[in-house]
């Protein structure tokens, strides 16, 4: 999910300063019908059109903090990739070393959709809730990011 932009199940990404947070929001009136009518049923016989209700969301400080621990230094490798065959070959081209990781900037990531929030539970699995950055933006997020 893009922040600010709808799926075609009715479903975006909402920054919200005023609560400091992140928060997953659904508009029956925008599910592409011909792709999901049949799903558009099944959820409002099971729990109705409305906007979801608690609402889910993170809060910034909370995410912050959560990606903070992981990405506060980071090493970022670009590859090239081919296949040959079935098999596939990586030649990495480019490290940097990313510093600075800022509360600001994350919210401004999100805000222009670099990063998207991804629910991974399609195929009857729950893979868990992914947040991911688009390749070219990675930078945006650091204060320095140096070639190494």
């Amino acid at each position: 999910i893009t922040p600010g932009v709808r799926t075609n199940r009715g479903f975006t990404a909402l920054v919200n300063h005023s609560m400091d947070r992140l928060e997953i929001s659904f508009d029956h009136s925008t599910v592409d019908l011909h792709k999901n009518g049949a799903w558009l049923e099944d959820v409002r016989d099971r729990v109705g059109l409305g906007e979801l209700d608690p609402q889910p969301y993170w809060g910034f400080e909370d995410l912050f903090h959560k990606a903070g621990t992981k990405l506060n230094k980071t090493v970022y490798a670009i590859a090239e990739r081919r296949r040959k065959d079935r098999t596939e070959f990586f030649r990495y081209s480019h490290f940097f070393m990313l510093e600075g990781f800022r509360r600001e900037r994350l919210i401004r990531a999100l805000e222009l959709g670099n990063v998207r929030v991804d629910f991974d539970a399609r195929t009857g699995h729950n893979h868990g809730t992914k947040f991911r950055l688009r390749q070219e933006a990675y930078r945006s997020l650091y204060d320095t990011a140096r070639e190494v």
